[in-house]
């Protein structure tokens, strides 16, 4: 085999002597398995492409054993994981499109081009199934908001997200950010994207038609992002600081020219497979359009465009340069291709050519500088189940009293310590960084227990979250990923949807610890369990590992994005309180569940336990009555209650609605216990004192249990339990607290 003489690179001996493949993440017996795919020693360029495919973020290799767990079809599933994101229908030839990725650890040493890249990738992952994306969410981790480090990670991201979005002109509309300690050193950066599709402009990665031309899309690569699939599936070190190389550069003007070509390029109905340039770049997209079509592919990677002078094949085939696209269309269909282009400035060549032999072939200078099997690549990565051990804390947790403490008598402090905690106080401080008004479809704004979106032409609109609590899945796993789904499917129902289908991004330390494998199969377990009783197939998502500091790995995080479609627009539901003398009911059962609760956290300083238990069949019937109360046209205002319990969730919805409420409690629990746990299946709602009898009679037929509260109404929050005054705090003195508590961190 020819070798690139243009540059001193290793040997396939030096390679195999010196064991260079280790610094690429590739193991002994992988090197070992690559050479008897090849029959021979891998040359630079090639070790490099097996490298990224063979990576955990390419290939899966420690959780797809996992993932297979996951139920990922249904009735309105129209492409489930495997392309670049998941379809769901909605009906009238239409379909929601949808994904969430993680952007973690470049967000960790270069946090706004990490954040920023994160976005536009995962708008990419959209638009190449031939979608119009229309909103935006994201899911972030940081450590505790107090060191100078954190404060700047979190600006900068929040900034790298915004200066995205908000130039490519896509709304972002919702999403959570969480700190704690854990995540320090190594935050968490989740973006989801949606779309909106017809069914007949749905595309597929696939390199079709032997002898069909394949062409490059965007801006010249450059040497940024190099090996950025690698650095993803390796724990964060020290040295991570400087491998900003790794780290990808965005250019969200660029995306939109891309986007818009794009679109108007699948319009003409001239599109074969079209699949963007994500985690590994060329070679990823190359080697996953070949192996879906049974196909091979010749690069000619001269043809390349390229930003900088002497770039290798090596360079050229794992640069992660942002804003890329590959297509594949029929020679007859080349002009037309190139003149749409032309047209919107963005740079369209041809790079190669789909064969027949089921190789991936890159020839440099005329010569060829690798030749391998694409099914290689694609398909034969060693797939492992990783030992799982059940770490001693789970044991240890289940024999901790969460009601030890001395009962807190200072229910309206505690309020305020809680509502105050920055992972539940006001996000404007993020969310007013976005535009998430523009393209005037945007129907619920961030703050609410859910996104929600117009569907443009019709009366149907899409609600959308993400969620998890991490505290949770760390005390336990499998309760941990049963709530972070039915917490989704709460907060979609809250916002007058029926819940479609999920994605998740899947954050846990690193697999080959038995410990954390043992996190991720019993979080998984929990998550599947949930997606089936709820009807939310899992349509596609994404697996960070190896997220560790210092001190450990971080909690354990399993991010559900959930997609939900409001069938009538005059469903839309918020969780603020709407008008005097409404009637407040609470749903579901309150117990003594104190467990990775907020206020254990803030007023105890500690997070121990279990968490709260949860029963599918009780959610289930909680979120169909509900909906159904919703869309009988009952339903004034609903809230989720989680996290800071009942008074979080009352204070919410009085902050929300700028007035107070009074509420009358009968309860046999210890005051805080009752205001504070965060038992499961529970939501407020808030109804006309003329609809309280169909609420209830509706309420009883669905089996849903539910407690007549009290009344919107005032300026305060009154809360009396057992006929005794619990707190009484004005709404203005409660919105202070929760507005301030970030903005003043951040000062």
């Amino acid at each position: 085999m020819a070798q690139q003489t243009s540059v001193k690179e290793p040997t396939a001996e030096q390679i195999a002597e010196f064991q260079i493949y280790k610094q690429m993440g590739v193991s002994d017996s992988e090197y070992e398995l690559i050479c008897s795919f090849m029959g021979r020693k891998p040359n630079y360029t090639e070790i490099g492409v097996f490298s990224v495919m063979w990576s955990e973020h390419c290939a899966y290799k420690n959780s797809k054993p996992l993932l297979r767990r996951f139920p990922t079809s249904g009735p309105r599933v129209l492409m489930g994981p495997g392309e670049g994101a998941g379809i769901v229908d909605i009906g009238d030839n239409q379909a929601v499109v949808f994904k969430i990725e993680s952007h973690n650890h470049p967000s960790a040493v270069e946090p706004y081009q990490g954040a920023a890249t994160g976005v536009g990738g995962i708008i990419r992952d959209i638009f190449s199934m031939g979608a119009r994306p229309v909103a935006i969410l994201n899911s972030l981790r940081f450590g505790k908001l107090e060191s100078d480090r954190v404060k700047y990670l979190f600006e900068h991201v929040v900034s790298g997200i915004a200066g995205y979005g908000n130039c490519i002109g896509i709304p972002t509309v919702g999403g959570e950010v969480v700190f704690d300690e854990s995540y320090e050193g190594n935050p968490l950066v989740n973006a989801m994207c949606v779309g909106i599709i017809d069914h007949d402009k749905i595309q597929r990665g696939v390199a079709k038609g032997v002898g069909n031309p394949v062409f490059y899309v965007g801006p010249p690569t450059g040497r940024d992002g190099i090996h950025g699939a690698t650095f993803a599936s390796v724990e964060l070190t020290e040295e991570s600081e400087a491998n900003r190389t790794a780290v990808q550069v965005g250019d969200p003007f660029m995306e939109k020219l891309v986007m818009e070509s794009c679109l108007e390029l699948i319009d003409s109905g001239i599109v074969l497979g079209i699949q963007d340039m994500g985690a590994a770049g060329l070679t990823c997209s190359s080697a996953e359009m070949a192996s879906k079509a049974g196909n091979g592919l010749e690069l000619y990677l001269d043809q390349v465009p390229q930003r900088e002078e002497g770039m290798t094949p090596y360079e050229m085939m794992l640069s992660e340069s942002q804003e890329r696209m590959l297509f594949v269309v029929e020679p007859k269909d080349e002009a037309q291709a190139r003149e749409i282009f032309d047209r919107w400035g963005v740079i369209c060549a041809k790079v190669g050519k789909v064969t027949d032999d089921g190789r991936l072939k890159l020839i440099h200078h005329d010569e060829v500088v690798g030749d391998m099997p694409v099914k290689a690549l694609v398909d034969e990565c060693p797939i492992y189940d990783k030992p799982s051990q059940e770490p001693a804390y789970y044991k240890e947790q289940a024999a901790v009293d969460t009601l030890r403490y001395e009962e807190v008598k200072d229910l309206g402090g505690a309020l305020k310590k809680v509502l105050g905690s920055p992972s539940l106080a006001s996000k404007a401080w993020v969310y007013n960084q976005y535009d998430y008004m523009v393209r005037t479809s945007t129907a619920v704004r961030p703050g609410s227990d859910a996104a929600v979106v117009t569907v443009h032409g019709t009366r149907k609109a899409l609600a959308m979250t993400t969620d998890c609590n991490g505290r949770y899945v760390y005390l336990d796993p499998e309760r941990g990923g049963r709530i972070a789904v039915s917490e989704a499917a709460r907060n979609i129902v809250c916002s007058g949807a029926e819940p479609l289908a999920i994605t998740d991004n899947l954050n846990f330390g690193s697999p080959e610890k038995p410990e954390i494998f043992w996190q991720m199969e019993k979080a998984v377990d929990g998550m599947a369990e949930a997606c089936r009783e709820l009807g939310t197939p899992v349509i596609g998502g994404n697996v960070s590992l190896y997220n560790e500091n210092t001190k450990g790995a971080i909690y354990p995080t399993p991010v559900v994005g959930m997609v939900g479609l409001i069938h009538d627009t005059d469903h839309i539901t918020t969780q603020a309180f709407k008008a005097e003398g409404d009637a407040i009911y609470l749903l579901g059962d309150t117990l003594a569940e104190l467990g990775g609760s907020e206020f254990q956290a803030v007023v105890h300083g500690v997070s121990e336990g279990r968490p709260p238990e949860l029963d599918l069949g009780t959610e289930k019937k909680l979120l169909d009555g509900v909906l159904k109360a919703i869309q009988s046209g009952l339903v004034q205002s609903a809230h989720d209650v989680s996290e800071g319990g009942l008074a979080a969730a009352l204070a919410e919805s009085c902050i929300s609605g700028n007035v107070g409420a009074t509420v009358e409690w009968s309860t046999e629990l210890r005051s805080d216990v009752a205001l504070f746990s965060e038992s499961q299946s529970r939501i407020v709602l808030s109804v006309s004192a003329d609809h309280k009898n169909a609420l209830e009679k509706l309420l009883q037929e669905a089996g849903v249990p539910f407690t007549a509260l009290g009344f919107v109404g005032g300026s305060k929050l009154s809360i009396n339990i057992n006929g005794a005054s619990a707190l009484e705090e004005s709404v203005e003195a409660l919105k202070s607290v929760w507005e301030d508590a970030i903005p003043c961190l951040m000062n």
